[in-house]
């Protein structure tokens, strides 16, 4: 028997404000995620994993250095070295950030019983003051040999809300379905 990935009619109505494009864009990368976890692809966490730890390492440098037991003129090296760590790890954060998750809103792993041995990067941009939304899909791992050729879906907001701000969800959903297909079809052509 075949899941039903449309969303249900019971389900509470998902509603932005649609002056404010933060709203919109939260609505549509959430409802990417549910549609993406029905198709059968766990999310992967390891990334936010190593950025909680090392903000939490970046946390605990800040803490030891405030409340050493010492005061300033007595332990100035050992603040110029918290300092330097802080400055450090700060930057290997913003590297994490800025070279591996660029826009991504999410990472999965590969689905059950799947050919391929690379999961999916979920990107997506809405510019301030535009309504296109654009969606790529990618291989989690583009240097895989079962990577899949990259896709995207650009399109107007406006396509997927009423003017009350509810998001159509079936319109949504088909045409995310369709991009996670047309993902799906060039994968296989790859190989």
């Amino acid at each position: 028997m075949e899941k039903n990935s449309e969303p249900t009619a019971n389900k509470n109505q998902k509603k932005a404000n649609l002056l404010d494009h933060h709203s919109i864009k939260h609505i549509l990368d959430e409802s990417v995620s549910e549609i993406v976890a029905s198709r059968g692809y766990a999310e992967d966490v390891r990334m936010s994993n190593v950025r909680l730890l090392l903000g939490t390492v970046i946390i605990a440098v800040a803490l030891v250095a405030q409340f050493y037991k010492k005061k300033f003129p007595e332990n100035r090296d050992f603040l110029i070295g918290c300092i330097g760590k802080y400055v450090v790890l700060n930057v290997v954060l913003q590297l994490i950030i800025f070279v591996k998750e660029k826009n991504a809103i999410l990472f999965t792993y590969p689905p059950q019983g799947s050919y391929t041995s690379t999961g999916l990067m979920i990107t997506s941009k809405l510019p301030r003051f535009a309504d296109d939304y654009t969606l790529t899909i990618a291989s989690a791992d583009p240097k895989s040999i079962s990577a899949g050729k990259t896709v995207d879906l650009t399109k107007s907001v406006t396509k997927w809300f009423t003017k009350d701000g509810v998001l159509v969800e079936g319109l949504f959903w088909k045409d995310v379905n369709s991009l996670l297909d047309q993902y799906s079809g060039e994968a296989k052509k790859s190989k």
